[in-house]
């Protein structure tokens, strides 16, 4: 067994934004025999799939998710600021589920020198 690691952004009872470290179990299965047997995680169903490029430079003032949605960096650098005043840095590979669907939400600026292009993955 194994595991990925995600950051996710949450409210709270109170429309307060919030991050949370949370962890996808990964089990081995035969996902496409004949190939032998890797690790996946228990599917989840999407809505659908898009892929975005924000400018280097580019600032997300305070905005709540439009969508409960997966965001995955697959090149360049961003932050994300929650309620608290609480950064974390995104980088190339990394993971954040967005849940903060009210209240104010979050902010995200493009720290790198190059665009930062994105995964956008809509769940139900």
């Amino acid at each position: 067994m194994s595991a990925l690691t995600y950051t996710k952004i949450f409210t709270d009872e109170n429309d307060l934004s919030h991050f949370e470290t949370c962890e996808i179990t990964l089990q081995e299965k035969a996902y496409a025999p004949p190939a032998d047997p890797l690790f996946t995680s228990t599917p989840e169903p999407a809505t659908q799939t898009l892929f975005l490029e924000l400018p280097a430079g580019w600032t997300g003032e305070w905005h709540p998710t439009p969508v409960r949605q997966w965001l995955i960096l697959m090149s360049g650098e961003c932050s994300f600021e929650v309620e608290s005043g609480e950064k974390r840095i995104l980088k190339t590979g990394d993971r954040i589920l967005l849940e903060d669907m009210k209240g104010k939400g979050h902010r995200t600026v493009v720290l790198s020198d190059e665009p930062a292009r994105i995964t956008a993955i809509h769940l139900p």
